[in-house]
């Protein structure tokens, strides 16, 4: 069996790490420009719900990839429209919400409570606080809510829950290229890394129990 999964379907995340890296070293280089460079730093994500796809079964893993394939079509989006880039990423974490609602873990102790409920509130009190924008809140909000809703969630905290929180140190390094506080180099060396790693916490979270409900 994990000489199969191997062979079936690990590939798709090795390939999937392989678009991110190469995305992230070649950005700034003319041969990533146009619709090359927007197909690979779509691939990076897009792979990943493949990953997903071929090792979950039932509706949670639907979900879930239905969730990454959003988040890859806003990496390619907002190289062309912020607006809709964020109108996408806006479903992504919509999508992922009702996947944690779906799976809340039992009676959650009171700091596990209170730290998602700082989580809520940061996401869009800080998103406005770096970007000066309302619209920008407004993202932050839902981004808060589905980081809020992971750490509640019965996946593994410390992978789907922290990836939850890397993507948002992903996207408030972002904003903060719109504010008044300059944080580079910042943003330009870790929100790819930062967001990429995130996503990949989040998938094999949520795989691994997915595949443990099956298979128990």
């Amino acid at each position: 069996m994990p000489k199969r999964a191997l062979v079936d379907h690990r590939p798709w995340l090795l390939a999937s790490a392989i678009a991110a890296c190469a995305y992230y070293f070649l950005w700034n280089d003319p041969i990533a420009e146009g619709i090359w460079g927007i197909l690979l730093k779509g691939g990076g994500v897009g792979l990943l719900a493949l990953y997903v796809m071929r090792r979950t079964k039932g509706t949670g893993g639907a979900i879930l990839v239905i969730a990454l394939a959003l988040s890859a079509a806003g990496d390619m989006a907002i190289e062309l429209s912020f607006e809709a880039g964020g109108a996408l990423f806006m479903a992504s974490h919509g999508v992922a919400i009702l996947l944690y609602a779906r799976n809340l873990r039992d009676n959650p102790v009171m700091s596990q409570r209170l730290l998602a409920l700082v989580l809520i509130v940061s996401g869009p009190v800080l998103s406005w606080l770096l970007s000066g924008r309302l619209d920008i809140a407004a993202y932050g909000a839902v981004l808060g809510a589905m980081a809020g809703g992971a750490w509640l969630s019965r996946f593994p905290r410390y992978r789907v829950g922290v990836g939850a929180v890397l993507f948002m140190a992903s996207d408030w390094l972002l904003f903060s290229r719109f504010g008044p506080i300059n944080l580079a180099p910042f943003p330009d060396l870790l929100v790819w890394p930062l967001y990429y790693a995130g996503q990949v916490m989040i998938a094999t979270g949520v795989v691994q129990t997915l595949r443990a409900d099956h298979e128990s």
